[in-house]
């Protein structure tokens, strides 16, 4: 499909934003996709080019994760490969899903993901030591597994998911919660990202410049996230919200 030149000058405004937020605080594909819809592609385009350029800003942040050994390969590991299948499924529950259906979906899962935003306020970054305990291992396997299926089957607000569980209930500072974020985020966009290629909805033109776009913004918000942790993640709940309160008013 023909893409208009205003049209890149949007998604990729729109994309840099989405990767500096998801870097940080995740919930990223909550600004970037809607977007991509409201640019006029068809959902299962949206969601799959959305997936493309997420795929590449998320991955610039890994490794920036992993370079400042914020990421725990005994824990990423067996939850890469959870995340993985999850994410599988949930990408073709998705090509199965009617495209009406999936503009609707939109609508509810808009309000509940900005209620978990809100509850960011209960992160802190007291937990000095990292130290892998069963518990934190069940609940990584669990939330890379069951959100990997949200992931692929719709994917915003996966990485804000992921952040509440493992801080929250694994009891992780949110620096390490983070780097573990990004390995299962990246695993779930690469493995649905294959899906959607395959099955030929990804607007590849559009796709690569909006991820040269997202990594920008996801270098930018890694490195600030790394250097002040949860001290920068509320302002950046207030953009999310606002682009939220946007969303909500253009719906309805």
């Amino acid at each position: 499909m023909p893409i208009h030149f205003l049209t890149y000058i949007i998604v990729g405004t729109a994309v840099f934003i989405a990767g500096f937020v998801d870097a940080i605080a995740g919930g990223g594909g909550l600004i970037s996709l809607p977007v991509y819809m409201m640019v006029g592609l068809p959902a299962h385009n949206a969601i799959a080019t959305n997936k493309m350029s997420s795929t590449c800003g998320t991955a610039l942040s890994t490794v920036r994760f992993i370079k400042n050994g914020l990421i725990h390969m005994k824990l990423a590991l067996p939850s890469v490969f959870l995340a993985i299948i999850g994410s599988t499924i949930g990408a073709h529950l998705a090509l199965m899903t009617n495209n009406d259906i999936l503009e609707k979906i939109m609508i509810p899962i808009l309000p509940i993901t900005a209620f978990f935003v809100f509850n960011k306020n209960l992160f802190r970054d007291h937990h000095h030591s990292f130290k892998i305990t069963r518990r934190t291992m069940l609940i990584s396997l669990l939330a890379a597994f069951i959100v990997g299926i949200y992931d692929g089957f719709y994917g915003p607000g996966t990485g804000t998911f992921l952040l509440i569980i493992l801080t929250i209930f694994g009891h992780m500072a949110i620096k390490h919660a983070n780097g573990q974020v990004k390995a299962i985020n990246l695993t779930t966009n690469i493995s649905a990202l294959t899906v959607y290629l395959f099955n030929g909805q990804v607007i590849i033109g559009l796709g690569l410049f909006a991820a040269l776009c997202n990594m920008a913004g996801n270098y930018l918000g890694s490195g600030m996230m790394m250097s002040k942790g949860s001290k920068v993640v509320k302002p950046v709940i207030g953009v999310v919200l606002v682009m939220l309160l946007l969303k909500m008013v253009h719906v309805y």
